[in-house]
């Protein structure tokens, strides 16, 4: 798997100043260590333990596991007996041991410029405590779930924490959601208190998310089941809005008196209210290693989103050591992340990885393109960020633009570059490499999921020679191996199903409430292996290459659908009889949504219906869902026996007409007819 050597000319090399200084300087030292950490993981998690304060010891083994369905339940067990909590090793250790409480925690940057505060490590203990202590006074007990739907603000970080403190299990929901999706999220976890804000700005666009929870928590009282209270942060309204007296308004700058915030005094309490009471001292609930940390819910196949589980001391260890190890971090450094905290990597590398490492860390509310394209490099300079991660969505979309926006900035703090949410195409990773970084920052090209809870395919920034779209190699712990269709592991040069032999710690333990569905999800596939879903191609260096979802699923700037979701959403629509949804390649988003309807008799395919069926899906799903394009489909083909051949379609989005064997559709007519309705995408 791992070259003896490093590989030829195609690579490229980290400078020799950043070798100097780094964690792991050397391939060498690469291969040393992962060795040691596949062979030995007791001692080699044993070590990255021994930085966190425990109440007391793990028994037994270190890794305790099963993911072969045939020989009994799968199960993941990390440091079993170990009684601890997160929220006090990544805020309490750096405050009182480690002696950092005026080291500043975030620099936040809201959407306008000029918009900003920055809160130190102290600061930031002190507001969790409070919010710990509020959450206690209305009942909230370990092991409650707790919803929280929220934009990019500091108050999103208190809130998780405050949740992680008291042992109640955050259920992040991105506030890009619609209402549907936030009910259908509230009702799987049975979430007894939501968390949310009045609204606020992507963009110039106002967003109203208290509209938007009180409809979600309408939806849920629909399907008989209440949410108790909501407490609502006062992001964006002024004084003289519903809101109770003495609440605090936000800064002139971000004020907005067009916001109608609504206001139910039975079950609205105001954040700003409740903090005033509150103590800024909370003991923290000691949690056992197994015990939930939070819930995170990523689309399914099936459509109907699985609530992906994390507990407490694997997750800890897992993010602290990709955080420091994939961005090289140092004492000094300023740590960017621009992605949301409702995704996993803003849970992992915006809130627990950098604050376990005592990181300071700029938490931004806005868009990389608001108000102009050279906000991202603006805040580079500003803030002197030595360490930059996004998605290659958003790297697409500022190469449109070209160099000269870039170059306004000097960006010189630069030291390391990060990609994330999906493979990066050769040409975004050339122009990252060589424009933004002028040729001196590596990327690292980091490869995970919500399931993984952090990075398991990674080049480290010093020691690994990068290869251009290449995740290069797994991180400590990960045992990667490709499959055929038959379950049999290809050596060498080869391709097929990427798959995981042995856990790591901070691997998901279950899906929320439905196990069965965690094994046929990720392990009756191929049993004795996890198995991710993407398809991998291994090269002559033993590179590995993620190649897209082999499943029913999209990756839309960065953002994982299920195009049963989408489909679910088409076909409630009065007119359409059934949907068939694929990707469909997007020089910005990486993947889009094709939709092929076909409607019942007696209606017609109008851009009216269109427009209806993407307010339909935007108001299901959200907006990140939206269909880019949508072809009228008087049939499907379909096998025999009725299921629907999506590869074809596929090809048909394409327009690509070599469509293999189509010895078992039912109706080779409807082809030609698909060929003729499809849309314009060029």
């Amino acid at each position: 798997m791992i070259p003896d050597k490093a590989p030829g000319e195609d690579v490229y090399q980290a400078t020799c100043d950043l070798r100097k200084e780094a964690h792991v300087p050397s391939f060498e030292k690469y291969k040393e260590l992962y060795l040691k950490s596949v062979e030995n993981p007791e001692e080699f998690w044993g070590d990255v333990a021994k930085d966190f304060f425990w109440k007391s010891k793990h028994t037994g083994q270190f890794l305790d596991y099963n993911f072969d369905v045939t020989k009994g339940k799968v199960y993941i067990k990390c440091m079993e007996g170990a009684i601890t909590n997160i929220c006090y090793n990544v805020l309490d250790r750096n405050v009182h041991d480690k002696k950092m409480g005026d080291k500043v925690a975030f620099f936040w940057e809201g959407n306008e410029p000029g918009d900003e505060l920055k809160v130190t490590y102290r600061e930031l203990l002190k507001q969790v405590c409070k919010m710990a202590n509020v959450l206690k006074s209305l009942g909230v007990k370990k092991g409650d779930r707790i919803s929280i739907y929220m934009p990019m603000v500091v108050e999103l970080v208190v809130a998780m924490l405050a949740c992680a403190r008291i042992g109640a299990v955050h259920s992040i929901v991105f506030a890009g959601f619609s209402a549907e999706s936030l009910c259908e999220r509230i009702l799987d976890s049975q979430c007894s208190l939501l968390i949310t804000a009045d609204g606020f700005y992507r963009g110039d666009k106002l967003i109203n998310l208290k509209m938007i929870a009180d409809d979600a928590l309408e939806k849920c009282t629909e399907k008989n089941f209440s949410v108790q209270k909501c407490i609502m942060l006062k992001h964006l309204s002024k004084d003289g809005s519903l809101l109770p007296e003495g609440s605090q308004s936000p800064p002139a700058k971000r004020a907005c008196s067009d916001l109608q915030v609504p206001w139910n005094p039975e079950v609205d309490l105001c954040w700003h209210t409740l903090m005033e009471e509150a103590s800024d001292e909370c003991e923290p609930e000691w949690c056992q290693s197994e015990d939930p940390l939070f819930i995170l819910y990523t689309s399914g196949s099936t459509g109907k989103p699985k609530g992906v589980l994390h507990t407490v001391s694997g997750y800890m260890l897992y993010t602290a050591s990709t955080f420091k190890y994939v961005f090289d971090h140092q004492p000094d450094d300023v740590y960017w992340c621009t992605a949301d905290i409702g995704w996993i990597t803003g849970h992992s590398y915006i809130t627990y990885g950098p604050l376990a490492n005592g990181a300071t860390s700029v938490l931004f509310e806005g868009l990389p393109t608001y108000p102009d394209v050279s906000r991202m490099w603006e805040i580079v300079d500003k803030y002197q960020v030595t360490k930059f991660y996004t998605a290659p969505t958003a790297i697409r979309l500022l190469m449109k633009y070209g160099s000269g926006p870039v170059q306004k900035f000097t960006r010189r703090s630069l030291k390391v570059l990060g990609t994330v949410g999906e493979p990066i195409n050769p040409e975004a990773w050339l122009w990252y490499y060589n424009v933004v970084g002028e040729k001196r920052c590596p990327v690292v090209d980091t490869f995970w999921q919500t399931e993984t809870g952090g990075h398991v395919l990674t080049p480290l920034p010093a020691a690994t020679p990068m290869k251009p779209g290449s995740a290069a190699f797994p991180f400590f712990g990960v045992v990667p191996a490709i499959l055929n269709e038959s379950g049999e592991e290809l050596e060498g040069p080869n391709e097929g199903y990427l798959v995981f032999k042995q856990p790591w710690p901070g691997v998901m333990r279950t899906v929320y409430g439905n196990h069965e569905r965690f094994e046929t999800t990720y392990f009756k596939k191929f049993p004795g292996y996890y198995v991710t879903g993407d398809g991998c191609r291994r090269d002559k260096d033993g590179y590995l290459w993620i190649t897209g979802r082999i499943d029913d699923m999209l990756n839309v700037s960065g953002h994982l659908l299920s195009t049963a979701e989408v489909e679910s959403a088409l076909v409630e629509h009065e007119a359409v009889a059934e949907a068939a949804v694929v990707s469909h390649p997007h020089p910005v988003k990486g993947e889009s949504l094709y939709c092929f309807i076909t409607l019942k008799d007696g209606f017609d395919y109008t851009i009216s219906l269109e427009a209806q069926l993407k307010k339909q899906v935007r108001e299901k799903i959200g907006a990140i869902a939206t269909p880019d394009y949508m072809q009228n489909a008087p049939g499907l083909p379909k096998t025999r026996s009725g299921k629907i051949m999506r590869r074809v379609l596929r090809k048909i989005a394409r327009n690509e007409r070599d469509l293999g064997d189509v010895s078992t559709l039912a109706d080779c007519t409807v082809i030609e007819q698909l060929f003729q309705n499809r849309c314009n995408t060029a």
